[in-house]
């Protein structure tokens, strides 16, 4: 259920941008990608995380972060490529990297189906030429 609620939320929230103009602003996604990001800072508090724990999700969101911002200055396949790979992160490298009490265990799949979708969606309108700020 969490994949087709994050599939939906994805095309929602890509369409929403579209529809609003607000993707028109080069800023969106680069943004969209640090709040993405921070969900497992949150996580990791909510949890009464170990400060190890903490550590790590903080290291991992900065370069999200990182890679936002260079997105953000230099080109937004970085940041479609930043999201989309934060999905890959959520499904594949995270659970390896720290075990976060707060997290809560539908989250990974929720949240890098959305992470691909959104991803996709912002590689599409590059892809395609998409006018505006983009």
């Amino acid at each position: 259920m969490e994949y087709l609620v994050g599939a939906v939320l994805g095309v929602g929230v890509g369409g929403f941008a579209g529809l609003s103009g607000f993707d028109r602003d080069r800023a969106f996604y680069p943004t969209a990608l640090i709040v993405i990001a921070s969900y497992y800072v949150l996580f990791a508090v909510m949890g009464a995380s170990q400060p190890a724990t903490l550590m790590i999700e903080i290291a991992a969101g900065l370069v999200f972060a990182g890679v936002a911002v260079l997105g953000f200055k230099a080109s937004l396949w970085l940041a479609a490529a930043g999201i989309a790979g934060h999905g890959f992160f959520d499904f594949f490298v995270h659970h390896a990297l720290v075990t976060n009490p707060g997290m809560p265990v539908w989250w990974p799949g929720f949240c890098g189906t959305i992470d691909f979708v959104i991803g996709g969606w912002l590689a599409g309108r590059l892809w395609r030429g998409a006018s505006g700020g983009l």
